[in-house]
């Protein structure tokens, strides 16, 4: 009796970047599963494993570049310099007004932290090929803080959003963020909760995606709550589908 062959999965060769943060040396994973490299996916936040593991199960079948920040499993990142103690946001550090923000939401701030943590966003952008066509980030939220309907009129990201298709049978925490329009209606006429970011008048926050947005380059978040393994598994590849 004949076997059905299995589809051959590629597998991870992974290496590690460092950068030296105050007193602190962070490791940035990269990820390679074949040869592709024209599509990055990108983890910022370590604790949010939901997203990476829907994203290693597709990269095993289709190929590509994971680019994945360490942090002891946390989401913000701590560091000690000159005797204090900093806090930031890693996907708020992509601007310099970001940076700002965001030690401040956390305690301590100095122009000294801001040039490093500058310093460290650009060692994280040079990570990415260049002419890379998408960059594919992956994040999780927490029930009821972060969703689509953040960008709802009156919502506290109202400003941010110049396009919003939002599904009521939906979970409003499951829903893609993308700078690009293209992608924007293919992923709502399939009737997914999705964003389209006005990259224009976005609050300049320091994230990524409002980054890519500055510069035209192809972006798209895709997000779930944390612990929706099925929902996120099945989002991303869906996503990945309708790129290019």
């Amino acid at each position: 009796s004949a076997r059905l062959s299995s589809p051959k999965l590629f597998q991870p060769k992974e290496t590690s970047s460092f950068f030296k943060l105050g007193e602190r040396l962070i490791q940035i994973k990269l990820i390679q599963y074949g040869s592709a490299r024209d599509k990055v996916y990108i983890n910022l936040h370590d604790d949010e494993i939901t997203a990476v593991n829907g994203a290693r199960k597709l990269l095993e079948k289709v190929g590509g570049y994971l680019i994945k920040v360490e942090n002891y499993k946390t989401r913000n990142i701590r560091f000690r310099m000159d005797g204090k103690y900093y806090t930031v946001d890693p996907n708020r550090i992509f601007s310099r007004i970001g940076i700002g923000r965001s030690l401040i939401i956390f305690g301590n701030t100095s122009p000294k932290a801001i040039d490093e943590i500058e310093k460290f966003a650009n060692h994280i952008l040079q990570l990415i090929p260049p002419n890379v066509s998408w960059i594919i980030a992956l994040h999780n939220n927490t029930n009821g803080k972060y969703s689509i309907n953040s960008y709802l009129p009156g919502g506290e990201k109202e400003q941010d959003a110049k396009g919003l298709n939002v599904n009521q049978d939906l979970d409003a925490d499951d829903f893609f963020l993308t700078t690009d329009s293209v992608l924007y209606y293919r992923l709502a006429s399939e009737k997914y909760n999705t964003i389209l970011q006005d990259n224009v008048n976005a609050k300049k926050d320091g994230s990524l995606s409002v980054y890519c947005g500055e510069r035209n380059i192809h972006y798209v978040n895709c997000e779930t709550e944390h612990g929706r393994q099925p929902e996120y598994d099945q989002m991303i590849v869906a996503a990945v589908q309708k790129l290019d």
